[in-house]
């Protein structure tokens, strides 16, 4: 029987080392740490075949977060699967830009478009425990994920609402508006390599340019916004400067663009009229 140190040697060679890792800790139910402690054990055989199953579909290019179910973001581990953007550490940027626009003890409304997983939902409702956070999704599935991870987080303070963008908003206003929208353009020859094959199409693409999503966001969130309040919204490198014309087109004040942290555009802020 092979030892655990030579089963993920063995792994190493034919995925990221990383990956790896990550795979043999999630069959094992076990930290990486533990891996590097115990690499002189034995691998049980049941383990050892379900991991070969995993390093087989992260060959074949599976993300690992769905093969794992779970992917850290902010402070959480939260439950991913295919019906789910997997949660990206630039999208941390957007929350602490958010976070920096909302005070500690505001009891205020704030809304999260297209949450997905529920990642900026409940990292808001978390680090701003008297705000009321509504989190829309077009997908039914996704939701159920969302709804899942708020209840394992304990989290009462969010709401999830089935329906494109702002639609399940009718009515409403909220004091600040966030969203991570697809924007890469449909076209693009990154959607068929890596991860990005087996994410949910409509979650990462948006139109010829990519920006459709964000253009609808940016005309109608002003319908849903209260005097003063800000609109968030997560972008492409490359198009901070589109996002920005876009904003400002559509009557937004104060418009500018905020790097992630390698410098790069990422986040694009615009405050409604007072």
């Amino acid at each position: 029987m092979e030892s655990i140190a030579a089963v993920l040697r063995a792994a190493r060679r034919r995925v990221d080392p990383a990956d790896a890792e990550l795979l043999l800790a999630h069959v094992l139910q076990r930290s990486r740490t533990w891996l590097f402690s115990h690499a002189d054990d034995a691998m049980p055989s049941g383990p050892a075949e379900a991991f070969e199953t995993l390093v087989q579909r992260r060959e074949a290019g599976e993300p690992v977060a769905y093969l794992t179910g779970r992917r850290g973001f902010w402070r959480f581990d939260l439950r991913v699967t295919p019906a789910t953007l997997i949660p990206r550490p630039e999208t941390e940027r957007l929350v602490e830009l958010a976070l920096e626009r909302i005070p500690a003890n505001a009891a205020i409304a704030l809304a999260d478009l297209g949450t997905g997983s529920g990642a900026i939902a409940l990292a808001l409702a978390s680090e701003r425990p008297r705000a009321q956070v509504v989190a829309t999704d077009a997908s039914s599935e996704a939701l159920v994920v969302a709804e899942g991870n708020a209840r394992d987080l304990k989290l009462g303070n969010v709401e999830f609402r089935h329906g494109d963008w702002l639609a399940p908003l009718d009515g409403e206003r909220y004091a600040l508006i966030a969203s991570n929208p697809p924007y890469i353009a449909e076209d693009d020859e990154h959607l068929g390599q890596g991860d990005l094959r087996h994410e949910p199409p409509g979650a990462l693409a948006s139109g010829r340019d990519g920006l459709d999503a964000i253009r609808i966001i940016a005309r109608d969130a002003l319908m849903h916004i209260e005097p003063g309040g800000w609109l968030l919204l997560e972008h492409g490198w490359d198009q901070g400067d589109a996002v920005r014309a876009i904003l400002e087109a559509a009557g937004w004040t104060e418009v500018s663009t905020q790097p992630d942290l390698e410098q790069r555009d990422r986040v694009t802020l615009g405050r409604a009229p007072a």
